[in-house]
């Protein structure tokens, strides 16, 4: 199955959202006072493991937007060698 240009620039996109979002929003649960109190709480350890999740789904949905990136590169690079080959005559 191919993916499209724009639809992998997407997945990119949102990749690069992850790494944006969720370290900071994990800094800021970090810093909540509703996170500690001799040790995690309840709150920090379901918003840790939603941050953990989030971002590996994150990373996952990027590297496909990557490796969908590069299919469309080398199949136009491949689709212009045929193009050219087309245009020459042959002897």
């Amino acid at each position: 199955m191919r993916i499209g240009r724009k639809t992998s620039g997407f997945l990119l996109l949102f990749g690069v959202w992850t790494w944006i979002l969720w370290p900071n929003f994990l800094k800021n649960i970090w810093q909540d006072e509703k996170s500690w109190n001799d040790g995690p709480t309840a709150f920090f350890l379901v918003h840790l493991a939603l941050t953990v999740v989030s971002f590996a789904a994150g990373n996952a949905i990027g590297w496909l937007g990557v490796r969908g990136l590069r299919a469309n590169r080398r199949t136009d690079t491949a689709d212009s060698v045929g193009a050219e080959r087309e245009r020459v005559p042959s002897p």
